[in-house]
Formats: C-alpha cells, structure tokens, sequence
C-alpha cells in the first residue's frame, strides 16, 4: 500500500518546511538564483569594474523606443537610429518609417519625420558633417508559397529619341495572350539615343547621312492581375502597355521573359538624402539611377562617396554598376564596374585603392564576390588576398582598420555561412597591406563561433568586440553574452564584462564622445531555444564603460581651448593644464554602422608636441587624404595610464 502523508503532516508541509522542500524539489532554480545574485553583486565591485569595465542600461521613453537597424555618430555628439519601417511589413504597408535622434549627454530624445523607408538602405559621413543616407526599400519579400500572384521584372523600351516616358504605378502591361499585369512603383524610361553615320561609297564620295537609334530601357516590377497560372510564363515576349496611343503606343513598350509565383525578395529604391544635424531633418538630393536595398557607401579620399551593390527595384543584386556620389553637387555620377554581395566591407586604404575584406551581410550567391582583396579604382583592378581561414564563413562577419590606421591592417572577426547556414566560426584574421606580398594570417580565435559580432575602435588603440550569436539570427538561443577587448600590440583576446542584452541580426554598437560605447538593436528569428516563438525585436540600449574610465574616476585628462579647425599645415594647439602627462593623441572617424558593417571607423595617430611651459599641447593631423579622408573627427588624448580625455571635435577638410 502506498504511503500518503496525514492531513496534518500536509498542513505542515505546505507551511514553514515547505519553503526547504520546494527548494530542494527546484535546487537548479535556486543554484542559479544565487549565482545570479553572486555575480550581479561581483560585477558591482570597484576593482571588477577596474578590470573588466561595466554595463548600464538607458532609459528610453515609450514613444522613442525604435527598431534600431542603422545608428550613426554625428559631430554635434547625439546619435541618429534610423528605422524606417523597422523590418516590420505593418509599418511598411502603413508608410510609417521612424527615426530618433539620441543625445547621450542628456539623454534626451527627437522623433524626426522620416520621408522614405530608410530601411536597409546605406550612409556614410560627408566632409561638410552631415550624413549621406541612400537607398532602402520598395517592398517586402514574399516567401516560397506565400506568393499568389505571378511577378516578376518587366524591361520597359523606348524608342522615341524626342522624349523620356513616365509611367506612374499602377500601369497595365498586357501580354499576347491577353493577360494583364501591374507596375508596383513609378518608372521613368529615358528618352532613346540617336547617332548620326557617315559611310562612303568604294569611290571614296560620301554618302548621305543616316540615323541610328538605340532604344533606351528602364525596370519595373509587375505582378499579375489575377491568380491562375495563365500568368505563369517562361517564355519572352512584348506587353503592350494599355493607354498609351498612337506613336507613343508603337515607341514604348515592355519585354519580360520570366513572371513567376517563385519567392519575390526585397526591393530597393533609388532615393537619396543628407541629414542635416544642425537642423536636424532630412533634406533630399538628385537620387541614385540604380535602386539600392543593403547597399554600402564609403567615402573616398576627394570626399566622394561610392555606393556599391544593394538589392535592385525588381529584387535582384546590382550586377556591378556601382555609382559616385559628389557633394558638391549634391548628384551622382557612374563609378567603376564591379559586383559585390550585398553590404560589403570595403576600406578607403593608403593610396586610395578600396580593400574588400569579403565581409558581407547577405545575398548573392556563395560562389560570387566572396574573395576579399584590392580593388583598384582607376584601373578598376582587383587583386585577390589568400590565406584567409574559413573562408566559406565570411557572411555576417566583422571588419575593421586596425588602430592606428598609419599601419594598414585590417582584421576580421567571426562570420557564418552564406543564407541560414547554421556555420559559424571563431576564426580571426589579419592582412597587413605595408608587407610585399600580404596575405591574411590567423589571429588569436574568438571564445566561440561568432556571427554578428560588434566591433568598435577605443582611443586606447584596442579593439572592444561584443555580442553577436552562434547561430543564424540567434536561432536556438545562441546569443552570445560575451565581449572582450583585442589588443594588436599583444595580438590577444582580454576578457571584458558580459553584456546583459542579446544583440545579433540588425544590431549595432558605436564610440560615443566620452569613450564609452553604446549598442542597439537585435532581431532574432525566435525568443526561445526550441524555436516555437517568432522573435520581438530588442529595442533596449545598454551602454559599456571601458576599463580606463573606472580607473580615471573624476581624473581624464583634458583638451580646453583650442580650434576646431586645422591650420594649413595641419596642425592645432590645445591649452591643457595635463599637457605633462599627456602621452598620444587620436583621431576617431565617427560610426555610421548596419548588418555588422561599419566601414567609417578609423582611428589615426597624431603627432604630438608639447610646450616648454607645459601648458599647451599641439597635435598634427596626416595630410594624406588616404588615411584620413575629409570630415569630422573626434579628436582624443590619453594619458600615460591610457586613460583619454573626452573628445574634442575637429574637421578635417
């Protein structure tokens, strides 16, 4: 017979004792809760905080909390997180697109009206301080048996020399057969181009004048009117565009050859904007001839900028038609050919040649554009770099210039396979452009494969890397709660504190003014581990303080009065009452960061001279454009102790 307490026994049970039994009955829960409890109270302690650094999270009022898929550093100190739609097909169907406006120093926040959807589109710092943003998105991709309607690309012709054609959404293209399908955007086909030949008969006499015109083309995305697989279709053929008459009837018209209910990706637009941080708001300039969805701009040595890849208005990657934008004139112009995988990492290098390091957030095929190497501009010349470990794992991993930028070295930290490979690596890996011949060699490994590692510069010339997830946008609850500086003096991983916040697909993390570094953002694919819950996006920020701040206390170094603009050789002087104990200077390129990409952060050495009162510092900035391209920086000194002043801001021009 089996034993059953007595009622009393129960009563007993379910009082004082109970709080024993049901630790016992749950002592994982509670081992954990202690542990909790023990390294909440460690992480608190002075001397931990000496060592290791310290986390803190930002108090974000409900109507800014954002979606944070791009962040960027601007040269009044406040930050700009751009959402646009958020990655959230709602607001997209809706037109709503946001962005805050982040003030660390008072931790305030600013909506700022949005008027495109900004999401995944590129940016980069412009020498005048604003920020260059172009491309984002058209609309939303449509997964494998969720597309109803056949769809597809529809290259629209023109053959009239005298005048470019509109044709606004909405605009019929019909088929042979009779079947109808529908323009998603507005496309303007240019108007087509006449030549004039000269030919001379075998008696060397002239021959009259001919005219040759060549038709001139645009892309749209159509979708079928109706569901049915009389949409379908494999086979090329001219559409008649209904409402066009007589001659404009016979000069324009469509050609499309496959229109299929296959997965419909993202579609980008061709739209472009500066945002101004003195008036804070967006101001439109002429828009790119190529539509862009995860493109990558870097700015060039003249101040130009060059926007390469992206996804195109009909979905596809841009197949090598790169463009150069010019701030002068605030248009763009076409820039050497080359095809590149969405987002890539490409770096302004000494000589101004662009490294591609073959960092990349994402489409393309696995076997196009992976190579990381050299590509020169003016001979459009590309010369590949050998020796790079796992180098099927370059997607979603980290790039960046070695501190200081003077010793051109770049590294590359952690990635995946391509698409959702569940691949990830630890490997990291180093070129060194001053060597004859550079080839990639291993760094010291991360503690674990790593996709979507942060990577940000420190004025004390190490590397903070943090966060990221082992799997493909933190499925399985792979987040990684890990971060850890590299120094490339020791070439060697040092612990850090462990972030409290998961950060993965869609994160970002950047050097804030006063030398701590913040981070955003994160979309995992689940929020639990056996991947039954769809994920929510993370739109917490969480703020790391670096070692050397807790070591400084109240006691930085500091930069009083002093120019925010060089002299013509490149100088300027600071007067500082901690000119003795001042050891080096930096100059930070401020963070304009998506996907893992931040191809604008460099940190440059100065020199350094003091007086012989000691009383003024005067520090020399490159005049070499290749190592420190037009624009704003954050100037930094540190002491003897590595510990840095707060930033001064200086433009470089």
């Amino acid at each position: 017979m089996a034993y059953r307490p007595s009622q009393k026994f129960r009563k007993t049970l379910l009082g004082s004792g109970a709080v024993l039994v049901l630790a016992a009955l749950n002592a994982p829960a509670a081992v954990s809760f202690a542990e909790a409890k023990y390294h909440a109270y460690k992480i608190a302690q002075p001397g931990y905080k000496r060592a290791f650094g310290s986390w803190a999270p930002v108090d974000v009022p409900a109507p800014y909390s954002v979606n944070a898929i791009h962040a960027a550093l601007l040269h009044t100190g406040k930050v700009l997180l751009i959402a646009g739609s958020g990655n959230s097909q709602k607001n997209f169907d809706a037109g709503t697109f946001q962005t805050v406006l982040w003030d660390p120093v008072k931790n305030t926040f600013k909506n700022i009206p949005t008027p495109e959807d900004f999401f995944c589109a590129g940016h980069t710092q412009l020498p005048d301080g604003r920020l260059l943003v172009a491309g984002g998105t058209a609309r939303y991709e449509v997964l494998n048996g969720e597309v109803k309607k056949a769809g597809g690309g529809m290259r629209v012709k023109n053959e009239s020399p005298d005048k470019a054609v509109t044709l606004k959404k909405g605009t019929v293209f019909r088929s042979p057969s009779g079947v109808e399908y529908v323009s998603k955007v507005d496309v303007t086909v240019p108007k087509a181009k006449r030549e004039f030949e000269i030919s001379y008969f075998k008696s060397g006499q002239m021959k009259p004048w001919r005219t040759k015109v060549t038709a001139a083309e645009a892309r749209v995305f159509v979708e079928a009117r109706k569901e049915g697989p009389e949409a379908l279709t494999t086979e090329a053929a001219q559409y008649e565009i209904v409402g066009l008459k007589g001659e404009e009837a016979d000069n324009v018209y469509g050609l499309a050859q496959k229109l299929t209910t296959e997965k419909q990706d993202f579609q980008g637009i061709r739209s472009a904007y500066e945002f101004d941080p003195k008036a804070e708001k967006y101001i439109p300039v002429a828009p790119m001839k190529d539509a862009r969805w995860y493109p990558t701009l870097v700015t060039l040595a003249d101040g130009k900028v060059l926007a390469v890849s992206g996804l195109n208005d009909v979905g596809d990657v841009v197949p090598g038609d790169n463009e150069i934008y010019d701030p002068a004139t605030r248009t763009w112009s076409k820039g050497p050919f080359r095809y590149f995988p969405t987002y890539p990492s490409l770096f302004l290098v000494q000589g101004g040649k662009l490294l591609y390091s073959g960092s990349n957030a994402g489409y393309g095929p696995a076997e196009k554009g992976r190579e990381p190497g050299l590509w020169d501009l003016r001979k459009n010349s590309f010369t590949k770099l050998g020796g790079l470990t796992d180098p099927d794992q370059l997607e979603t991993s980290a790039s960046l210039m070695l501190p200081p930028v003077q010793h051109q070295k770049v590294m590359v930290l952690g990635g995946g396979g391509v698409g959702e490979s569940s691949k990830s690596t630890a490997r990291t890996s180093i070129v060194d452009l001053s060597a004859e011949n550079p080839v990639f060699t291993d760094g010291p490994a991360l503690p674990q494969g790593t996709r979507y590692l942060s990577s940000v510069l420190l004025p004390d010339d190490t590397v903070f890397t943090t966060g990221g997830s082992e799997d493909y946008r933190g499925r399985s609850g792979s987040d990684i709660l890990k971060a850890q500086f590299y120094d490339p003096r020791t070439n060697a991983f040092v612990e850090a504190a462990a972030p409290t916040v998961g950060r993965n697909y869609h994160s970002e993390a950047l050097l804030l003014p006063d030398g701590r570094v913040a981070t955003f953002g994160s979309d995992p694919l689940f929020d639990d581990k056996d991947n039954t819950r769809l994920g929510t996006f993370e739109q917490r920020i969480e703020v790391f303080t670096p070692p050397y701040l807790h070591r400084a206390g109240a006691d930085r170094p500091v930069l009083g009065e002093g120019s925010a603009e060089l002299d013509q050789n490149g100088r300027v002087t600071f007067k500082s009452k901690d000119a003795g104990r001042i050891a080096k200077a930096r100059l930070m390129r401020p963070s304009a960061v998506t996907h893992t990409t931040d191809v604008e952060q460099r940190s440059v050495a100065l020199g350094l001279t003091k007086s012989t009162d000691g009383m003024t510092v005067t520090v020399d900035v490159p005049q070499d454009r290749t190592l420190v391209p037009p624009g704003w920086y954050m100037l930094f000194v540190t002491d003897t102790n590595g510990v840095p002043s707060e930033a001064h801001w200086i433009r470089v021009e």
